[in-house]
């Protein structure tokens, strides 16, 4: 009988559709999707699916208990889900991250507390900031994605704006964060519980201020400082299964922006992959099996950049390229969609404005960029 892996998920995502699943199959992996929202995911996954409050470790619990296989794992990718999957899955004596860990991860406000000793920053409740904080601030969720209400605010009149405007659409805490100047880079990882690895690492672009973002990502060698942020997500207790760490680097000091205890996301996930050319989603898999870290020779000194097609006005997508691959020379593009033609687009300066990523590989920077640029020529995303 083949070992059954039990994936909790919110809604759906190309990473578990068109990579954890693919990979769980490619494992020989009985899959059940423990998901909130089932309908959603009628149509990517065709083995079992069962409705389940997948925030709550108990029901997840209740639901695997409830079947008659035995788990071999129980795993999300969900940044929402990683503290639930993780209590769910220790219940059970599986491997799992520490609980503790995920959530501080999550809450960006116990993030802080935690790293109080190892790199302080000032960070408060967004509603009770002292006159004496040190502006400029990053406002944002306490446990947001993807740049959702995130504003650089530079004075505590624009901060009280700021909090009325974000209050008005939702009502989860803010916090306000010490602005980090510097070089935005990002630390891919992967444990086994016995050993952490440096997958690799992009340098990040941001659209300009009060937005964030995320314009490009470039591969790029780990920066020299990179064993700083290595000490503070083991100070975090970050030490399991996949991690994606976004840092600055100012005058030679690492400071950690947020972590992510998950893959990377946004289709960066599906370059790292063939960049390594390591089966990443099944090494993962395999790691909440309870098996360790494959060898492998490392990236290869090609050059990688994931650029997203970004919205630039809200309307309806009216026409815009299906998903492809495709060589210009030797640099192998790949375009995946993330908004479909006939779909609904309101502008909102966050990553939720991607209508689709781009991926090349190649040789070096200049091939690299001179291919993406003849490929965003060639191809129309118009919004009407």
């Amino acid at each position: 009988m083949a070992a059954s892996l039990y994936l909790a998920a919110g809604k759906t995502t190309d990473s578990v559709t068109h990579g954890f699943l693919p990979a769980a199959a490619r494992l020989g992996l009985d899959v059940t999707l423990l998901t909130d929202r089932p309908a959603a995911h009628a149509g990517t996954h065709d083995g079992r699916i069962i409705q389940c409050d997948v925030v709550d470790f108990r029901e997840i619990v209740a639901a695997v208990a409830s079947m008659d296989d035995e788990p071999a794992a129980i795993f999300t990718n969900s940044d929402f889900l990683q503290a639930s999957t993780a209590l769910a899955a220790a219940y059970f004596g599986l491997p799992a991250k520490d609980w503790r860990a995920a959530t501080r991860a999550k809450n960006k406000a116990l993030m802080r507390r935690h790293l109080a000793s190892v790199d302080p920053v000032f960070s408060a409740d967004a509603r009770h900031v002292p006159e004496d904080a040190p502006y400029p601030l990053v406002l944002k969720p306490r446990e947001g994605v993807a740049s959702e209400d995130v504003f650089l605010v530079r004075d505590a009149l624009e901060l009280a704006t700021r909090v009325d405007e974000i209050a008005a659409r939702r009502d989860d805490p803010l916090v306000a964060e010490e602005y980090l100047p510097g070089r935005l880079h990002t630390l891919e990882t992967l444990a086994d519980g016995r050993e952490l690895r440096v997958l690799g690492s992009f340098r990040t672009t941001l659209s300009p201020p009060p937005f964030f973002v995320e314009e490009r990502l470039e591969w790029a060698p780990p920066p020299p400082e990179t064993a700083q942020v290595l000490e503070q997500l083991d100070a975090l207790g970050i030490g399991f299964g996949a991690c994606h760490t976004e840092f600055v680097v100012h005058e030679g000091r690492a400071r950690i922006i947020e972590v992510n205890y998950r893959l990377v996301g946004d289709h960066c996930d599906f370059l790292l992959a063939d960049l390594l050319g390591v089966p990443l989603f099944e090494q993962i898999l395999t790691v909440h099996l309870g098996g360790s870290l494959a060898s492998w020779d490392g990236p290869n000194h090609r050059h990688a950049i994931a650029e997203p097609v970004i919205a630039d006005r809200s309307g309806t997508l009216t026409a815009a390229p299906s998903a492809l691959q495709m060589d210009d020379g030797p640099v192998r593009l790949s375009y995946r969609p993330q908004r479909a033609v006939g779909d609904a687009v309101a502008v909102s300066r966050t990553n939720r404005d991607y209508l689709g990523t781009v991926r090349a590989i190649g040789p070096g920077p200049d091939e690299v960029n001179a291919a993406l640029a003849r490929f965003r020529a060639a191809h129309d995303w118009t919004i009407t």
